[in-house]
Order: C-alpha cells, then sequence, then structure tokens
C-alpha cells in the first residue's frame, strides 16, 4: 500500500481526489490538509509515502513547501496552473495533474507512483562486508548460514567463508526473514539452501549446522509443514 495525503485548500477539491483514492487498491489515504504548515505536522506522526501538492495556499505555497523540504516523499502537484510546471519539474516531483482532473489521468499517475515506490522499496540481493582491508561483496543468494563467534561473524557462501566485524544479531535483522530462519543462538541458515533435518541438526551441503531445542518447532514449521507431502494430505 502506498499511504498518501491531500493538501488542497479547497474543500471540493479535497473531497475530489480522496473519492479517485478510495477507487485505486494500492493506494490508502492517510489525511488531508488545507496547507502545507499543516501537512508538516502530519509528515512528524504518520508514515507518508505520496502526496497530492496544490500550488497556491495560504500561509505557505506547494512550491515554497517543496523548495524548504529535505527528502520529501514522492509529490504530485495538482493545480489550476500550467505555469508552476517547469518549476515543479524542477523540483523533483513525479508528476503534474491540471485541474479538472479526469480519473483516467489521475490513474496513470499513480501507477507512474506505484512503479516508483516499487523501485525505492525492492530489497537489495546483496551487501558489502569488510574482511581485513577489503570490502566483499556478498550476494545473499550465494549465502548457506552464518555462524556468531560473539563479536564477529563467518558466513559462509557457495563461493567461499568470509569473516567479518559483525554481531549476529545484526547479521540477522538485514537479511530477509522469508529466506532466513534463526535455528541456534549462534547460526542463521539459508531456508532454501536447507536439503534435509534429521534429529537436531540441519544439512547444507557437506556442513552439518545445530537446531536447538528453543527454535526447533519454529524450524519444522517454517521449514517443513507446508512442504510436507504425507499420507494424510495424499488421502
Amino acid at each position: 500500500m502506498i499511504n498518501c495525503v491531500i493538501i488542497d485548500d479547497e474543500p471540493l477539491a479535497r473531497e475530489g481526489i480522496a473519492s479517485y483514492v478510495k477507487e485505486v487498491d494500492f493506494l490508502h489515504l492517510t489525511g488531508t490538509c488545507e496547507n502545507p504548515v499543516e501537512l508538516i505536522k502530519l509528515l512528524d506522526q504518520h508514515q507518508v509515502d505520496l502526496i497530492f501538492l496544490d500550488i497556491q495556499m495560504p500561509k505557505m505555497s506547494g512550491i515554497d513547501f517543496l523548495k524548504i523540504t529535505k527528502n520529501p516523499p514522492m509529490v504530485i502537484i495538482t493545480t489550476a496552473f500550467p505555469s508552476y510546471a517547469l518549476e515543479g519539474f524542477q523540483l523533483n516531483v513525479l508528476d503534474y495533474l491540471l485541474k479538472p482532473i479526469t480519473f483516467d489521468r489521475f490513474l496513470k499517475s499513480v501507477n507512474k507512483a506505484k512503479d516508483y515506490h516499487h523501485l525505492l522499496t525492492k530489497p537489495s540481493d546483496y551487501c558489502f562486508i569488510k574482511c581485513g582491508s577489503k570490502y566483499e561483496k556478498i550476494q545473499f543468494d550465494d549465502i548457506l548460514y552464518v555462524e556468531g563467534m560473539q563479536n564477529y561473524v563467518n558466513i559462509y557462501t557457495t563461493k567461499g567463508k568470509y569473516v567479518t566485524l559483525l554481531y549476529l544479531k545484526n547479521m540477522e535483522e538485514n537479511l530477509d526473514n522469508k529466506s532466513f530462519i534463526r535455528v541456534h543462538k549462534s547460526y542463521v541458515v539459508s531456508i532454501n539452501k536447507i536439503e534435509g533435518i534429521e534429529g537436531n541438526e540441519i544439512f547444507i551441503q557437506s556442513y552439518r549446522i545445530p537446531i536447538s531445542r528453543n527454535y526447533r518447532e519454529q524450524v519444522i514449521q517454517q521449514v517443513v509443514s507446508n512442504k510436507l507431502w504425507d499420507k494424510i494430505k495424499f488421502s
């Protein structure tokens, strides 16, 4: 979902855009404001991904708001004045909608916002770690498992073993929890790389990784249960 807000001093204009927002399944209306001063307060209280911003408003214009705001969310300008288009795009707005705004034009604009938002939020597929004096690029798909050793970790990959000064908790927090799972206080493993489980051990290639009692139920549930073929499922 894209959390959006509408800023316009005209009630009918706010209501019109709000009615369009309700028709789009990936938009969520977080709030409406009469001017950018109200918007500044709202941004402190809520996560906002997209702003529908009018230009000419009391207290502060939409252009002035963009000039003083560092790293604003995505912005789509909504205005009756085409003369501000160039200045708006120089301030990196995503689109420029001229009133009266048709739904077709609105939909084209928010689809553009959706594509851009996807690019911004797409998770990275690699990281860099420091090994001695060298920065090593680690592809997440290459990781077999990670072993915590007090204040450093051993990262075992398809290409070899890397040692870096990190806590296992920090490493775990930056890995996708749908692809990696903690199996022991000292081990995080790649779910897709698991080749088998027997007793309290996980098999990944030639490695055997222990499963602690505290994590075993979660491991079986997340790794095995949904993929288990047995007589019950085929009866």
